[in-house]
């Protein structure tokens, strides 16, 4: 402790050493190093830790050796694939500067602008990109429309150096490639050439070097401008003879524009306001100066000349009356008259301003309550469609209700019409049947073969629920009543018959009479073989039902007649008998095949069918 300054190692030359007291030299064999820059330290390499400094330092050799080896061996494995890897490298460089754009436009709230190769410059809501975008205020500058050279004025602080330096670097930008920070609808010219001469203009007083330095710039500037340059001047003519100054600068924005280029020029010169007024292709500016409250706006005034406000400024600032009047006193009347015209010009700018923003605020008035009028009119008209839709549901469920009514009514009276009508055809069956029990009769009488049925014998009176045989028709029906006279209440098929006790017979054996029955059909089949059936019906004329019954008393006539073709005659009409015959031949068990009739027979008027 006494011979150490302190109880720490530490290194020198990359070997370890301590920290010896300069009095405590001869204390600690050792190789001394380094000496503080007092002299009372000396760090000192103790004799017991040289060789273990040397092997550490020989370790760290063999280290570097090995990571040169490695990295040579990486380096050489890398050049096999040195284009790979330079593809890669630019391709990496171009996505990180596509990434870059992207997030300097998503941080400026830029857009693209339309790119011209020629025409002119319009930018709406510019901003200077290095400005805060909260406090900035957006102008609006066109160039190279109507006019090709634009002479900005006003006073120092008012924006028209940080207008040039918007448009030039808003130019650039585009070259670039870059998003610029202004509204949708800005467009800008590709220039071959954007040259300025901007200089700062805070300083008091500008002497002869400085003049000097700005006229050589623009000797440059003229040298190299023609078609396609952009072409920006800042304060031109300034540090000189305001009169030579003024001329000068005329001159040389003159010759710029006979060279085809674009021109955009600050001034204080009333020389260059009138310049600007009287010749054609040149327009004024001027960037806004409130006078009340002493501070520029920053808004750039296209088509209006600025003035200096030195007055009124001095005037608000406190500097007495009479010495104001004494300096305009000084000034030429004309160039008074010039100041008072720009005073009127700019109080009628500002009356037209108000009025413009009053009839925009009615315009968006209007234009919203024309909105909301267009608005409710919509909603009206839906409500109006819903109710109409509405009503037409319902009048067309009123109206299918009335269809499904009057669908169910004609369908019960077609029932009682198929009613009536089978009971009516139920009572020509029994007439026909009549008719052909008594020409059998008659045909027997005739043949000399009557054979006599047996006289059937007395039955006992019938009662409700018996099965009765009508003697005269030969209808069988079952007693569903009996009268207090005697008479009987009879139920054949669909029909309710009254007959007397003596007009019908008690049927007591079915099987018996069923076997009767077959015999008086094989006697009438025969005697109609012998009489002979007609060979064709017509249907000419009937109802589809109505065909169907008459068609199958047909068959089974010819069946009976045992004839082996017949003819149905069904007309052409519109083809509904037609079609309902042939489907009915096909369901027939007598019907062996049919086709339509040929030329002669009646073609597809006839249907000409061959029996079983």
């Amino acid at each position: 402790g006494k011979i150490l300054q302190e109880t720490i190692i530490t290194q020198r030359d990359g070997r370890f050493v301590v920290p010896v007291k300069a009095e405590h030299k001869g204390d600690l064999p050792g190789l001394v190093h380094d000496i503080s820059s007092t002299g009372a330290t000396l760090f000192v390499e103790p004799m017991g830790v040289v060789q273990a400094n040397n092997e550490f330092i020989e370790l760290q050799a063999k280290e570097q050796k090995e990571i040169d080896r490695i990295l040579a061996e990486f380096s050489a494995e890398a050049a096999a694939h040195r284009e790979d890897i330079q593809w890669d490298y630019d391709t990496l460089v171009h996505l990180d500067l596509i990434f870059a754009r992207g997030q300097l436009s998503y941080k400026m709230n830029a857009v693209r602008p339309e790119v011209r190769r020629d025409g002119a410059i319009h930018l709406r809501k510019a901003r200077h990109p290095l400005l805060d975008p909260k406090t900035a205020v957006p102008i609006d500058i066109e160039l190279g429309d109507t006019f090709d050279t634009l002479v900005i004025t006003g006073p120092n602080t008012g924006g028209k150096t940080v207008t040039l330096k918007t448009i030039g670097l808003l130019t650039l930008m585009a070259q670039c490639g870059l998003h610029i920070p202004a509204d949708d609808g800005s467009a800008v010219v590709v220039f071959d050439h954007v040259l300025s001469d901007i200089g700062d203009e805070q300083s008091i007083a500008q002497s002869l070097s400085t003049f000097s330095s700005h006229m050589v710039n623009i000797v440059g500037i003229l040298a190299q401008c023609g078609s396609g340059t952009l072409i920006l001047f800042d304060e031109l003519g300034a540090g000189t003879d305001p009169v030579e100054g003024a001329a000068l600068a005329a001159a040389i924005i003159e010759s710029a524009r006979e060279r085809g280029a674009l021109v955009c020029a600050t001034t204080h010169y009333a020389e260059l306001k009138v310049y600007a007024m009287t010749t054609k292709g040149v327009e004024n500016a001027s960037c806004e100066f409130d006078v009340e409250t002493l501070a520029p706006t920053y808004r750039l005034l296209i088509g209006v000349p600025g003035k200096s406000n030195a007055f009124a400024i001095s005037r608000r600032l406190g500097l007495p009356q009479e010495i104001i009047d004494k300096a305009a006193a000084r000034i030429d009347a004309e160039n008074i008259r010039f100041e008072d015209v720009l005073t009127q010009l700019d109080r009628q700018r500002q009356q037209m301003e108000k009025e413009k923003d009053e009839a925009r605020r009615l315009r968006r008035e209007m234009e919203e309550s024309a909105k909301t009028a267009r608005e409710y009119r919509e909603k009206l008209e839906k409500e109006k469609a819903k109710a109409v839709e509405k009503a037409q549901a319902e009048a067309r469920a009123i109206i299918q209700e009335a269809r499904d009514t009057a669908d169910r009514v004609f369908a019960e009276l077609n029932e009682m019409r198929r009613r009536q009508e089978k009971e009516a055809d139920w009572l020509e069956q029994n007439q026909r049947r009549s008719d052909l029990r008594r020409q059998l009769n008659e045909a027997e009488d005739a043949l000399g073969s009557r054979e006599e049925l047996p006289t059937p014998p007395p039955t006992r009176p019938a009662k409700v629920g018996d099965t009765v045989e009508l003697v005269k028709m030969g209808t069988r029906a079952s007693v569903i009543s009996v009268n207090k006279d005697g008479s009987l209440q009879l139920q054949a098929g669909i029909l309710k018959i009254t007959a007397k006790q003596e007009e019908v017979r008690v049927v007591e054996d079915a099987d018996g009479g069923k076997k009767q029955a077959v015999q008086i059909a094989q006697r009438a089949e025969h005697k109609l073989r012998a009489l002979g059936a007609s060979p064709e019906v017509d249907l000419r004329g009937m109802m589809t039902d109505e065909a169907l019954l008459v068609l199958d008393r047909f068959l089974d006539s010819a069946v009976m007649g045992r004839l082996d073709t017949v003819t149905v005659i069904h007309g052409k009409g519109t083809g509904a008998v037609r079609k309902a015959v042939r489907d009915h031949l096909k369901r027939s068990k007598y019907v062996k095949s049919f086709r339509p009739g040929r030329f002669g027979e009646g073609e597809d008027g006839v249907t000409v069918v061959e029996l079983r």
